[in-house]
């Protein structure tokens, strides 16, 4: 992998953190956690900037780029903690641009790239949480797919139109997983909203309804439907450890200030060799996550078998952030205690998403039964 990026990369690099910088103050983000958890403001800006069109396809009004790109903008969402559903909306439009079939990208992908049409994802599962084996089942019956079934925490559930859903399929069908695409006005579809720990707004979702098959993600194509699945459990793993890149980095930019200007027996605290060696741990891990998360992406983007890549970027976005979030906290002291202090919002975020990108043993497991196999 060549790990410099290209002009056009780091110009939507450097526009991602301008606008998350600019909008995503710690006073909006307040208000925000405050309200409904969604800062619509911030969400019609990052549609202007072409930013939500990154991933669809130049002719349905996009950008035409891939995984890549954006993970270079969810480092700058997560940098600045910014409650948008930019993650979910942007795996979506990925996995609709390579699986979707022609009426779905002409009927979707426009809104999408608009910022119009906001997606999320399913993808936590009761239980043992193996998404490879959904638990919400989907029979067809002609023209009409069943969909039967329970996923928690879903983000952004509450204002999102559509959600991809993991379905295993009953009956006599030679693909046995897949994804559907679910409008969540349909009838039969329960939200129940939940408080969260980042105060992300979430919602368990209960499904006992009735779709065409023509919303079956790549309905009427000869796409292998748990490709289809993989590669959206995939991408999401691969987008939300670029946003746990960018919660460490911002955790570290509150620890770096606070050890150079707050001062202890007369000298400021990065004067003192613990806490600039546990600092520099953590910038340490953070540069592995970056690699680690980028190179998981840019395997996907080329087309590669990216199983054991996206594995490592899981765990050590799984396992590093956890580490540079409780270091930063630890190294406040007090401060850190304050749950009003804004680094105690990094260590939310990234607690929360390593809960839901899995725990650092299940990553290790997973790779370890890929290596096994070849």
């Amino acid at each position: 992998m060549n790990f410099d990026l290209s002009e056009e990369q780091q110009v939507i690099k450097d526009l991602a953190l301008q606008i998350f910088e600019g909008q995503s103050t710690v006073e909006r983000v307040k208000v925000a956690e405050k309200g409904d958890g969604f800062d619509r403001d911030m969400w019609q800006q990052l549609a202007n900037s072409g930013i939500q069109a990154l991933c669809v396809p130049e002719e349905f009004g996009g950008s035409g780029f891939g995984g890549v790109e954006l993970s270079l903008a969810l480092m700058g969402q997560g940098r600045y903690v910014a409650p948008v559903p930019l993650w979910t909306t942007g795996v979506s439009a990925l996995a609709i641009t390579d699986f979707g079939s022609p009426d779905q990208q002409r009927n979707l992908l426009p809104g999408l790239a608009s910022g119009e049409t906001i997606f999320t994802i399913a993808l936590a599962e009761s239980g043992a949480n193996d998404v490879m084996r959904p638990t919400v089942t989907a029979t067809i019956n002609g023209d009409s797919v069943k969909l039967q079934g329970y996923k928690p925490a879903v983000p952004f559930a509450q204002h999102a139109d559509f959600v991809l859903v993991p379905v295993a399929f009953t009956g006599d069908t030679s693909n046995d997983v897949g994804v559907v695409v679910v409008n969540l006005l349909s009838s039969g579809v329960t939200k129940t909203e939940v408080k969260t720990t980042n105060h992300e707004p979430q919602a368990h979702l209960t499904f006992d309804c009735t779709i065409p098959v023509a919303d079956i993600l790549g309905h009427g194509t000869d796409i292998d439907n748990r490709e289809a699945l993989r590669s959206v459990f995939e991408h999401s793993l691969t987008a939300l450890a670029a946003i746990q890149v960018g919660v460490a980095e911002g955790s570290l930019a509150y620890v770096s200030t606070h050890l150079s200007s707050r001062r202890q027996f007369g000298k400021p605290l990065a004067a003192f060799q613990a806490t600039t060696q546990r600092a520099a741990d953590g910038y340490i891990t953070t540069e592995a996550m970056r690699v680690t998360a980028l190179n998981a992406a840019w395997r996907l983007a080329e087309g590669f078998d990216a199983r054991r890549d996206v594995s490592v970027a899981a765990y050590w976005a799984s396992e590093g952030a956890q580490q540079v979030v409780t270091a930063a906290q630890h190294l406040h002291g007090g401060i850190g205690a304050d749950v009003d202090y804004p680094v105690h919002r990094y260590f939310l975020w990234g607690i929360q998403l390593a809960s839901v990108l899995g725990s650092a043993s299940a990553h290790l497991a997973r790779l370890g039964n890929l290596i096994a196999r070849t």
